[in-house]
């Protein structure tokens, strides 16, 4: 019998707790680099993979996204016979806030553009997007606390030009959003209203209640709706990338009807990638608190097109996903919750972490507690999880009311579960959530490859090798706006002749290096929603 099965009950768990019982002093922490050396997910064996072919030939590579990386296209030239083609000035793929933005950004100077998503405008990450958005505005914070935090919370593994651009964007961001009509909360004097979070030395995080992702959404997708030079494609995912003649520079797209599976070709002057994560892995079996088309696309056509990609074997996993009720698996609980106050602790009622260290201790630390034997059992039908509590009622019983003022899509999530977290503890655990690399971009969005722009989540280099809470929205906007802008720069007449001689490069490779040919790529969709795109 392993250590994590000798983890009481639920019901033994709720039975034992107590929101007034006195806590101990929490331990002393250890060495954090140990810690994640020996509980974090990218350090479990047999995880990674070493690249054999492409720009990142000899990097290591989590094995899931390894296998698509190096992946047959699933389409070839004889398919581009006869399809349709549209010519614009921009064409942005993906429809989440780093799209929306990019895409606003470019036809506000003109461009035309087309923004192509593979569901409907607006289905990405950015609605789950719960805690807020950093930007240094208070008069004790700066801009160089800002990056110094962001630096330290990636373990010094980010680019500071890329932390500083974000950074330096921060309170314009902020301007713009507001502009747009985005709400925010604010103080009795009117400011607007900032807390604290992990790995943050001052409170910096501006936000609307716990849906300021939601918020940021809505106004964003009207404001592509309203623009004229802006023409949504929905239900569209780019299934590869065009190539000029000489295979070096990106010059379009092929998209996807997922109505009827018909092709159409994009030929443009300027791509912008904007197709967020691959929570949809499930890497390592995690739950994901991802949406369904978090499948990883834009990496895999990035990379084949010739992009170098970085820090492939870095992912974040969010400390606090609910564990129960099953069907509410992997659901976020806001970080915002623990910055307000709201205590960690496991089976034995006692605290095991600073529950505002960064992400990637804190959610090693509670994978920690599990393995030890001090974790909560949930039943499930499949098979058991383990999960440690989120003290919520301690929380209420300090700040009445609070739950109720900030946290209302927590209350309305798991009122419906039979849970109300005045009252009842929350089974938490860490739940697969961001890719911390992605391809390697400058200032710009700019990708190593002339013609392609990469934005938000699929882009690398900002967050290291771990996020802290808030700079995700924060690097949407501020490097969206930055690519839309330099994507309308190339002012030369487009291509004459679009080509997948990329893909065809790509296939010898995968010949020589001896590699199986049957797996195709992108997946569009996870395997229990339709798979991988076929005709």
């Amino acid at each position: 019998m392993t250590r994590a099965t000798q983890a009481i009950s639920l019901a033994e768990a709720r039975a034992r707790y107590q929101p007034d019982a006195e806590l101990a002093p929490l331990p002393a922490m250890i060495d954090p680099d140990t810690l994640l050396a020996a509980f974090h997910p990218d350090h479990l064996r047999g995880s990674v993979v070493k690249l054999v072919i492409g720009a990142n030939a000899g990097d290591s590579c989590q094995h899931e996204l390894a296998d698509l990386l190096q992946a047959e296209a699933v389409i070839d030239e004889a398919d581009l016979a006869g399809t349709p083609v549209t010519d614009c000035d921009v064409l942005v793929i993906g429809g989440g806030g780093a799209g929306c933005a990019a895409a606003l950004a470019a036809a506000e100077r003109g461009a035309s553009v087309i923004l192509a998503t593979k569901l409907r405008l607006g289905d990405s990450n950015t609605v789950m997007a719960e805690g807020g958005i950093q930007a240094a505005i208070e008069p004790e914070d700066s801009l160089q606390r800002h990056v110094q935090d962001t630096l330290r919370g990636g373990h010094h593994a980010g680019d500071p030009a890329l932390v500083a651009a974000m950074v330096e964007d921060g309170p314009d961001v902020i301007r713009w959003l507001i502009r747009q009509g985005m709400q925010f909360e604010q103080t009795a004097g009117g400011n607007l209203h900032t807390r604290k979070a992990g790995g943050l030395s001052t409170a910096r995080i501006v936000h609307c209640r716990d849906y300021t992702g939601l918020e940021m959404m809505r106004v964003l997708r009207e404001a592509v709706i309203q623009h004229r030079a802006i023409e949504v494609w929905e239900q569209s995912p780019a299934i590869e990338l065009l190539s000029n003649e000489r295979g070096q520079k990106c010059v379009g797209a092929v998209l996807s009807s997922l109505a009827d599976g018909r092709l159409r070709i994009v030929r443009t002057r300027s791509v912008i990638l904007a197709t967020g994560g691959i929570g949809r892995l499930h890497l390592n079996g995690f739950p994901t608190s991802n949406h369904l088309g978090a499948t990883g696309d834009g990496l895999v056509l990035a990379y084949r097109i010739g992009a170098k990609l970085r820090d492939l074997d870095s992912f974040q996993y969010h400390p606090t996903g609910l564990v129960y009720p099953p069907h509410l698996s992997g659901k976020l609980v806001t970080e915002g919750v623990r910055a307000a106050g709201a205590l960690l602790l496991n089976a034995d009622g006692q605290r095991f972490v600073d529950e505002l260290a960064p992400r990637d201790v804190v959610s090693a630390a509670i994978l920690r507690e599990v393995r030890a034997g001090r974790g909560i059992r949930s039943p499930r039908l499949d098979k058991e999880r383990y999960g440690v509590w989120l003290d919520t009622p301690r929380l209420e019983r300090a700040q009445p009311g609070l739950l109720e003022r900030q946290f209302p899509k927590l209350l309305g999530r798991t009122r419906g579960a039979g849970l109300d977290p005045r009252v009842d503890p929350l089974l938490v655990h860490p739940t697969l959530h961001y890719q911390n690399g992605g391809a390697v971009i400058d200032v710009d969005g700019a990708t190593t490859v002339p013609g392609l722009y990469a934005v938000g989540e699929v882009s690398g280099g900002i967050h290291g090798r771990n996020r802290i809470m808030g700079n995700a929205l924060l690097e949407i906007i501020g490097f969206g706006r930055r690519a839309g802008v330099a994507a309308i720069s190339d002012r030369d007449r487009g291509p004459k002749k679009v080509t997948l001689e990329h893909v065809n490069r790509m296939r010898r490779a995968l010949t020589l290096a001896g590699m199986p040919m049957m797996r195709k790529a992108p997946q569009v969709l996870p395997p229990y929603a339709g798979g991988v795109w076929g005709r």
